[in-house]
């Protein structure tokens, strides 16, 4: 007898039920709030892009900090802008409880005057935080997606729960960005998922690469996820691949994922994939997605942004998260059999969320 997964994507038929999900089709309240902000839990809009002008743009807003679900209410909103002559910024402020809120019925943030709406293909992103503002329209051009149900599950009952719903897997944007007393506007392509959870993911996940890009008619979402020790380590790979604007791929049963260049990285002390390589096998069909670092724009301790006494109880447990951000290249590869029919490379830029210590 097989001894049951710790780590799973909810995708059974009992779990589309349970959840009021359709299998193929993605609501408009799907990317509403999907948690009251209660205690044990957050949730997160999340919006990035790569402009034409050279800029890279994140923006999130967050209802409180991912690390800590079990604290009240505290909106947060991100925002890291790098730019093309080499200057980057990062942005985290808080906001008082009263000045947050969020819709159920679909995604229409408010953090103060900052707003984060839309409707599954349409999206206006307003915010203005320490001298940074951004004025954002976002508009699909691949279909909402989500991993089967968008939930993972964790434990032998399965009530810890983290979900993920790429809501605009790949888009235009139209942006106006200030930052120093500069005003640029510009365009380029777009990209906003919203995640929520009930449990805290320094508890159930031990790492993850997450990552999209586009390269010639391909749009990629790929993640490899790997579990809490508690959890046996379980692997929840993640894959997306769609062509003109259709998905052609996302049954994670066909991925397999590997690393090369593997490297300690001198700051955060976590080992660095150079490469990150999905292969996403169906058939005769064979792609092969590939992530290749050529810098970094961000390496970060989290105990760094630890302040007072958290810090010192962050020490006495020996926590060492770390978040990195690469940049480099996505290359997709299309083989029939042995031969390869396309091959496209393309500027992207990826993630490695550590929160575990070093395997």
């Amino acid at each position: 007898m097989s001894q049951q997964k710790l780590a799973v994507t909810a995708g059974t038929p009992a779990d589309y039920t349970r959840l009021g999900l359709s299998p193929k089709n993605i609501a408009v309240w799907e990317d509403g709030a999907r948690t009251d902000n209660r205690t044990g839990t957050y949730e997160w809009w999340y919006f990035d892009a790569h402009l034409e002008d050279g800029a890279k743009l994140v923006v999130v807003f967050m209802n409180k900090d991912l690390s800590t679900p079990q604290h009240p209410l505290d909106p947060i909103i991100r925002v890291n802008l790098d730019l093309a002559d080499g200057r980057s910024f990062t942005k985290i402020v808080h906001f008082a409880p009263d000045q947050w809120s969020a819709s159920p019925n679909g995604a229409d943030v408010k953090i103060g005057n900052n707003r984060f709406t839309g409707d599954l293909h349409t999206y206006r992103i307003t915010a203005d935080v320490e001298g940074i503002s951004v004025d954002i329209t976002l508009t699909g051009t691949v279909p909402s997606w989500r991993p089967e149900t968008g939930y993972m599950l964790f434990g032998e009952d399965r009530a810890k729960e983290f979900s993920w719903l790429p809501s605009v897997p790949q888009g235009t944007v139209e942006v106006t960005y200030a930052v120093e007393g500069e005003t640029h506007t510009t365009t380029g392509v777009g990209y906003h998922d919203h995640n929520w959870g009930n449990a805290s993911l320094l508890d159930i996940v031990h790492d993850w690469y997450w990552a999209r890009g586009e390269a010639g008619p391909y749009t990629v979402i790929a993640s490899y996820i790997t579990a809490h020790e508690r959890y046996g380590y379980e692997a929840i790979p993640i894959f997306m691949l769609a062509k003109d604007g259709e998905i052609i791929a996302d049954d994670a049963r066909h991925v397999s994922f590997e690393t090369e260049g593997v490297y300690i990285d001198e700051h955060t002390k976590k080992p660095v994939a150079a490469i990150t390589r999905y292969t996403y096998q169906d058939g005769d069909d064979r792609y092969v997605v590939s992530f290749t670092r050529e810098r970094d724009l961000t390496r970060e301790r989290m105990i760094d942004g630890i302040t007072g006494v958290k810090r010192l109880a962050a020490k006495v447990v020996r926590f060492d998260g770390a978040y990195l951000r690469f940049t480099g290249t996505c290359g997709v590869q299309h083989f029939r059999g042995d031969t390869l029919v396309e091959e496209h490379t393309r500027p992207a830029i990826w993630e490695l969320m550590y929160f575990g210590h070093a395997r």
